[in-house]
């Protein structure tokens, strides 16, 4: 049974301090870690640079963090950065973000990680059994096993976020402690049962295969600018980082939000900083970078790290279950992101909807007090993609939208300090106001770049959003149309 939250529900806050750091780490700790660095040496060439490239996003996504930090502790609410936009620059704004996070980001990375647990597990199993079998073709379609498995993943996990958000944290706070385990498994692996030379830090990518990344963004090539091959760096590795902000999607189910939601944001985001650039050293230390850059796309770096553990004799007990192990987690982090995912997206169309922006019936609480309408409108559009095959395209689409709209967030801390100087802030961002200032010149810069480099992928990026526009205002209109009605009735009554 679905009520209204005005009725009897209200969200409640039930994640404390780990499970609020565990919804960021499940965010953020994908597959990015394991699969940037080949994509990455391509683009700049030495471990030096690719090094420097994880140290500045996380640097940049640490500012972001700083200044989110602030306006979530400010604003505990539901929807977060929808919340952020609508109050400091008005509803079509704050329209336009829930649009994209509703119907193309969060359920595309949901399909992403539901998919990459498929892939997953048929390498676990032997590779070829669940990608061979074909469970539908017609003249129009084809859906692979590997699909279902994925169609079930989201299934399963948009089934168990409908139980009470304590549960949800629970679960994010295991899988999360999966993928801190896979990164030292990896990092301290490097160091511990493989052979590797410091020698390899000296060395530049020479000749290196560099499977489908682009000539004016691969080192060496003839058409080669290492503006455009550092900046497809950065962009590589603040998609390792993104989700450092969908705490604020939760914010009004965090206990203590004062306390709790920014050393969450904070802390996370400094951890996984170190974590990133310590199991990077680990592969330079085992591979060198021409190595590196010939890693096949379909295979990750990590992966190629593992195999060279105990002797790298892949037929050797050891070796073969340090592979498995590894596999296995990679399966279970691909399932954390997809629950932290499912957890924080389907808190914006609630948001939208108590606004009046969104389908009522998506702003109603069931009897666990999650809005499981959201939940299962979320799913329905994340398994229409897994079974598309359509998400990658459609996500790396919105790379680009997305950081408009961090740039956004961001800039908004200087409005509310200036219209409520007086609000209760229980924690100042760190810098202020350089730090948000630095944050907003590089994603400036990144997006500058982006549209010179990629102005396909950043233009249909913008259409994508600006696709919203016809639905704003025919929920604008509706909802105007309902006030009226409500405000005639009521004169009535009181004539």
């Amino acid at each position: 049974m679905v009520l209204n939250t005005d009725e009897k529900y209200k969200l409640v806050r039930g994640l404390g301090l780990l499970a609020a750091v565990s919804v960021i780490i499940g965010n953020v700790i994908g597959t990015g870690v394991f699969l940037k660095a080949r994509v990455m040496t391509c683009n700049v060439g030495s471990p030096e640079w690719v090094l420097i490239a994880w140290v500045a996003a996380g640097f940049l996504s640490l500012a972001g963090a700083l200044t989110y930090a602030e306006l979530t502790a400010m604003k505990p609410e539901a929807g977060g950065e929808y919340v952020f936009l609508r109050d400091a620059y008005g509803r079509l704004s704050s329209f336009l973000f829930g649009w994209m996070q509703m119907f193309i980001a969060k359920p595309g990375s949901q399909a992403a990680a539901g998919m990459a647990f498929a892939i997953g597990l048929n390498d676990f199993i032997g590779g070829g059994l669940l990608g061979e079998a074909v469970f539908l073709k017609t003249s129009f379609i084809e859906i692979s096993m590997i699909q279902i498995v994925a169609l079930m993943m989201i299934v399963i996990f948009t089934t168990l976020n409908a139980a009470t958000v304590a549960i949800s944290g629970q679960i994010a706070t295991f899988l999360t402690g999966v993928k801190l385990a896979l990164i030292l498994f990896v990092g301290l692996g490097a160091f511990i049962w493989a052979t590797g030379d410091f020698s390899h830090f000296s060395m530049i990518n020479n000749g290196g295969t560099c499977e489908n990344v682009p000539d004016n963004a691969r080192f060496g090539a003839a058409t080669y600018s290492f503006a455009a091959g550092f900046g497809a760096a950065m962009l590589g590795a603040l998609w390792g980082y993104d989700g450092w902000n969908n705490l604020t999607f939760v914010a009004g189910e965090v206990k203590q939000p004062g306390r709790n939601i920014p050393l969450a944001i904070i802390g996370s985001t400094i951890l996984i900083i170190f974590l990133y650039v310590f199991v990077h050293i680990g592969y330079f230390y085992v591979l060198d970078p021409t190595t590196i850059a010939s890693v096949p796309a379909s295979s990750s770096v990590a992966k190629v790290v593992v195999s060279g553990f105990f002797g790298g004799d892949i037929t050797s007990f050891a070796t073969g279950l340090a592979v498995a192990l590894f596999t296995v987690g990679l399966m279970l982090s691909s399932l954390g992101t997809l629950h932290t995912s499912i957890l924080s997206g389907s808190r914006v169309p609630y948001a939208m909807a108590q606004d009046g922006m969104m389908f009522r019936q998506l702003g109603r609480l069931s009897v666990t007090r999650v809005p499981v309408s959201a939940l299962i409108v979320q799913g329905i559009l994340a398994s229409v993609l897994a079974l598309s095959g359509s998400f990658d395209t459609l996500t790396d689409y919105v790379v680009f939208g997305s950081w408009i709209f961090y740039a956004l967030v961001t800039s908004s801390i200087f409005v509310f300090r200036r219209r409520y100087p007086d609000a209760v802030r229980p924690y100042k961002a760190w810098g202020y106001p350089v730090v948000p200032v630095v944050f907003l010149l590089v994603a400036g810069w990144l997006l500058i770049n982006t549209v010179i480099t990629s102005p396909t992928q950043s233009f249909i990026g913008i259409g994508l959003i600006i696709l919203g526009l016809p639905v704003y205002y025919y929920l604008s209109n509706k909802a105007s149309n309902n006030d009226n009605g409500e405000q005639e009735k009521s004169n009535v009554n009181d004539g």
